[in-house]
């Protein structure tokens, strides 16, 4: 299927591994040219390689942190005018609410809401004055079923989706189009940390621990990077211009919902 993107512009956030490596590497072989960002200049420069021998596509890695504002500027200097944006950072850490201070909470609102916010701020404008643009927020399945020891995520996650709720339907009449990816349980670094010592007590190879607890998933597994990585690309395509404002959720049907 042609997207209709070769030769668009994206910026990709967190992208040397995971979610945002899986969405940079099907942008690209769509023929979209790319600037990746993470904070480990090493393992982004070992993505973008991969990526431009996998596609012969343009990558360019910019290292910083894109929570703050001189991390943004160096991505948009190499980027200044992108025909797509996918928003991504890490989450904020597990816990209890009562163990995190104003200064945790302000970090996880900026990583995941504030952020986001400002990166749109400096594009969609320009979006709109070429009459194309797609944004791709990707948030966290506990937007919509929050996770108790995910509160700092549940928030600023849905703070976000709160705020894109209301400018999508602003943009979209200027082909410019605003959705949330919401994963649930993927195959990645961050899942596979997570397991470690339940594995180690069920005295199991993690991803064989993970592929038996993730049986009772109604797709019977976790899901695979590459399949989140096609999803985003589709939302960004030339032909996704009526999708707007949604909050498309990735999670091998476990939030056991009639209306998604």
């Amino acid at each position: 299927m042609d997207l209709g993107i070769e030769g668009k512009k994206a910026i990709v956030c967190a992208a040397s591994k995971g979610l945002g490596k899986a969405c940079a590497m099907s942008l690209a072989k769509n023929g979209v040219d790319l600037v990746i960002n993470s904070r480990t200049a090493s393992e982004l420069e070992a993505t973008a390689a991969e990526i431009r021998a996998a596609t012969g596509r343009t990558v360019t890695a910019v290292a910083g942190d894109i929570t703050t504002a001189e991390g943004r500027a160096k991505v948009l200097a190499a980027c200044p005018a992108p025909d797509i944006l996918v928003n991504n950072a890490g989450g904020p850490p597990r816990g209890d609410f009562r163990e995190w201070d104003e200064a945790a909470w302000m970090k996880a609102v900026n990583g995941n809401m504030i952020t986001p916010i400002m990166l749109i701020k400096s594009v969609v404008d320009g979006m709109i004055a070429r009459k194309f643009g797609r944004i791709v927020n990707i948030t966290s399945g506990s937007v919509k079923s929050p996770i108790p020891e995910l509160g700092m995520s549940n928030g600023a996650r849905a703070g976000l989706t709160g705020f894109v709720g209301g400018l999508a339907r602003q943009v979209a009449r200027h082909n410019v189009t605003i959705n949330g990816l919401l994963p649930g349980p993927f195959l990645t670094d961050r899942l596979r940390s997570g397991r470690v010592e339940a594995a180690r007590k069920a005295g199991l190879p993690v991803d064989e621990y993970i592929a038996e607890f993730f049986k009772g998933n109604p797709a019977g597994r976790a899901g695979d990077p590459f399949e989140f990585g096609e999803a985003c690309a589709f939302l960004c395509a030339a032909s996704s211009g009526f999708i707007v404002g949604q909050n498309l959720l990735l999670d091998g049907g476990s939030f056991n919902s009639t209306m998604g």
